[in-house]
């Protein structure tokens, strides 16, 4: 991985009165910037759903039942992810640095992912050097997109807007089969090699196999529907979390608004810290009390880019203050409608599929 050398500009004071104001929020309110009893309660709420769907999937009589409480399962685990996955990899889902590891590693961990390759290479890599090839571990070098400039331009990336949605309907598979085997023989469509030791291999494959176990095999030995049946409700729940996932995530850094800048020979980046992460994200109705409940946040990503010291059951409270330093420093905030930031996602697919040198379209409120 490349590490780069930020220049200090006006996102440097921006930031510095950020997290001062930040701070004094916090301060005044007398309330930590971990989780607090809405989170709380977000945690038992998620896993209780989970086991409880599981329970009921695990013991359906009817075939509509069966995969009814499957998919409802798989949709509770996406928002887990969402709720307490996320926040507790950057330790502030609960005060307990002990409690965040372990809701982490075990929310993680039985979706057949590895949480230790996720979050050090999320916290290290991508909140670290967003969008920047080489540095950010979540930039593709993948053949059938053209995600960046330095990419070749190939006659079938002119149509990657169209079938997009179908490839991204595999996406958790992908993570879940390949993405992170491939890793270990250092043969990833990731644009950074990973090196994983030996201890995190012996639980990737034993989490694995695990999850392939209670959401394949007991299935088909305790229900009578059959393994057709069992691995129809499989592939439905992959192709639902993929897509879901994707629409939360993808429209915050594939958007013709946003920027990959590129450094230059000696790793030199012409920019803060701070301002990389306003002119490579875009959030979507970020005050939006709904989404900030299910989505965890994720709605307001360049504040997370920012602040992810702080838990998302904040943001609405901190929103304010963020939107004025922004507008006092003379920064651009990119924030929109969901349906924009969708539109500008497939925008971005379309330019950089049929044009060599992509420029972002310029933003205005």
């Amino acid at each position: 991985m490349n590490k780069l050398n930020f220049t200090k500009d006006e996102g440097s004071d921006f930031y510095k009165e950020l997290k001062e104001k930040t701070e004094q929020y916090f301060t005044e309110k007398s309330i930590r910037k971990t989780g607090n009893k809405t989170m709380i309660f977000k945690i038992i709420l998620y896993f209780s759903l989970d086991i409880l769907f599981y329970g009921l999937m695990i013991t359906s009589s009817t075939t509509i039942g069966f995969y009814t409480f499957y998919l409802l399962m798989g949709l509770s685990v996406l928002l887990t992810a969402f709720n307490i996955s996320h926040d507790a990899a950057h330790g502030v889902a609960v005060k307990s640095k002990k409690w965040n590891k372990l809701l982490f590693s075990f929310s993680f961990n039985l979706q057949g992912n590895n949480a230790y390759v996720w979050g050090k290479n999320h916290n290290e890599s991508h909140h670290m050097y967003t969008n920047i090839e080489g540095s950010d571990i979540d930039v593709l070098n993948n053949p059938m997109f053209r995600m960046t400039e330095s990419q070749e331009l190939k006659w079938f990336h002119r149509y990657q807007f169209i079938y997009a949605p179908f490839l991204y309907l595999l996406y958790s598979l992908n993570w879940f089969l390949f993405r992170e085997a491939l890793m270990l023989v250092n043969y990833s469509s990731r644009t950074i090699k990973i090196e994983i030791p030996r201890n995190e291999v012996v639980k990737l494959i034993f989490f694995k196999l695990l999850y392939i176990g209670y959401m394949i095999v007991l299935p088909i030995y305790l229900l009578p529907f059959g393994w057709a049946t069992v691995l129809l409700a499989f592939l439905l729940n992959h192709f639902m979390v993929s897509i879901l996932f994707v629409g939360v995530l993808g429209v915050s850094h594939l958007s013709d608004y946003v920027q990959h800048p590129l450094p230059d020979q000696d790793n030199n980046l012409n920019m803060s810290w701070p301002k990389l992460q306003l002119c490579t994200s875009v959030d979507y109705n970020a005050d939006s009390t709904f989404l900030n409940w299910t989505l965890g946040g994720f709605n307001a990503h360049a504040l997370h880019h920012l602040l992810p010291y702080v838990c998302h059951v904040h943001y609405l409270k901190i929103l304010p203050i963020f939107r004025e330093l922004v507008k006092k420093h003379g920064l651009t905030y990119m924030e929109m409608p969901y349906r924009k930031s969708l539109a500008a996602h497939f925008g971005f697919l379309k330019g950089m599929g049929t044009q060599k040198t992509f420029n972002p379209v310029r933003y205005e409120r």
